[in-house]
């Protein structure tokens, strides 16, 4: 074997483990805040040990060629011309599109355990107020909220969120409550029926890892468990127009009790909703 090939062996193996290394022990992601977030982070760590390794073997690799091939002293002519490669031109060929097959296969898996390959169907969510057979046109469990249901016996939270330039309202139909911050309670589920009443909108929260757009006339669903209480910014990442910027609100997960007390406080409606 040559030293050529012997080295490159070598330096693809440190980059293998360092971007390995990289990818395990430098996080970049805020707090993990929902059921969904760990699931998400398995993408992220992998793309980000990928996207380590293709960056520092290109950076590596071009300064290694401004050194060994610059101009010598007295040099005046062109380099030698190099043409027809096969086995080079194979190798640069094959090496990307089995990574973004995997990748591609990968974000796949990702998507559907998230939920966001549920069949769409027409549905009629009793708990939504929904028209009978409304379709829901997408979303995180868009077909139902089967999945998080069977996560404990607690029963999920319906939420109705309304989208408009440049604000979210919820609507908690079994309380008949309107608010300006979604408040939601540790570790029980939420399903949420969203709608625009202008231009296309999107709900990110970025601790939840979820973003899902909402769109005028086609209603979306997002469900998601909280899983860690405090204060979360909601942002519109749609460019919804000139206040786009400030189109934010805040989802506050609190405390079963205190979800309780701030739900008896504004609820129109004598029962809370389960």
């Amino acid at each position: 074997m040559s030293p050529t090939a012997i080295y490159t062996i070598l330096a693809s193996l440190i980059l293998t483990i360092g971007g390995i290394w990289v990818g395990n022990n430098v996080n970049l992601l805020p707090v993990v805040a929902s059921s969904n977030a760990p699931i998400y982070d398995e993408l992220f760590k992998v793309l980000f040990i990928i996207g380590t390794i293709l960056f520092v073997g290109m950076f590596g690799l071009v300064v290694y060629s401004l050194i060994k091939f610059r101009r010598k002293p007295g040099q005046i002519g062109d380099g030698l011309a190099i043409e027809d490669n096969l086995p080079l031109e194979i190798f640069w060929t094959a090496v990307p599109a089995i990574i973004i097959l995997f990748v591609g296969l990968y974000s796949y898996d990702i998507y559907d355990r998230m939920g966001g390959m549920q069949t769409l169907t027409h549905v009629n969510h009793d708990q939504h107020a929904m028209a009978p057979e409304e379709k829901v046109w997408g979303g995180i469990g868009s077909s139902s909220s089967q999945g998080l249901m069977q996560e404990g016996s607690l029963g999920t939270i319906p939420v109705e969120v309304t989208a408009m330039q440049f604000a979210f309202l919820f609507h908690y139909p079994a309380g008949d409550i309107i608010s300006g911050e979604l408040h939601v309670p540790v570790g029980q589920p939420v399903s949420m029926k969203m709608e625009s009443k202008d231009v296309i909108h999107a709900f990110w929260v970025p601790e939840f890892r979820l973003k899902q757009d909402v769109i005028p006339g086609q209603p979306t669903i997002l469900n998601f468990t909280p899983t860690r209480i405090g204060k979360y910014p909601i942002i519109c990442a749609e460019l919804c127009g000139p206040y786009h910027g400030g189109m934010r609100s805040t989802v506050v997960v609190e405390d079963p009790e205190d979800y309780k007390n701030w739900y008896m406080k504004n609820s129109k409606k004598p029962s809370l909703e389960a």
